[in-house]
């Protein structure tokens, strides 16, 4: 009974104190999480040392492209500030893919940061490409679609 220590409920168990030691006996998770796991790949993207910048730039570069998207968005370039975001999006899809840490660009897991990233760039590129007045891109099927709908 030296070795068991008493966890809330009562019980107590070995593996109280192997957690609270920091040595696990094994592979597995503790029963009783006491802390949130940083994402895969939510490490810094830079060394340590590195200026806060620096070890953030996956995030920067993606927030400035967008920046500069909303910025030409608001000077009356709409369509293509809108298909800068997208591509920002995109792009942070692509880094999260193809980089092992990301810094703060990993929210979830690698796949859901992936496939969000990746969906919602695509659709914000194609609905600018979409955009009224004169479209740089029509799918017919769509204005079948709407012509049902309305009429």
């Amino acid at each position: 009974m030296a070795a068991e220590a008493a966890v809330p409920g009562g019980a107590a168990t070995a593996e109280g104190v192997a957690v609270r030691s920091g040595k696990r006996k094994g592979r597995r998770f503790p029963s009783i999480t006491r802390d949130t796991a940083r994402p895969e790949g939510g490490g810094r993207a830079a060394p340590g040392d590195a200026p806060a910048p620096a070890r953030q730039w996956p995030m920067l570069a993606v927030l400035s492209t967008t920046g500069l998207g909303l910025l030409l968005t608001a000077f009356d370039v709409f369509r293509i500030g809108i298909m800068l975001i997208g591509v920002a999006l995109i792009m942070a899809g692509v880094m999260r893919w193809a980089l092992p840490s990301v810094g703060m660009l990993a929210v979830r897991s690698r796949f859901t940061d992936m496939v969000t990233y990746g969906i919602l760039g695509i659709a914000i590129v194609l609905l600018a490409l979409m955009a009224q007045p004169e479209p740089w891109l029509v799918i017919p099927f769509l204005d079948d679609t709407l012509h049902f709908t309305i009429k």
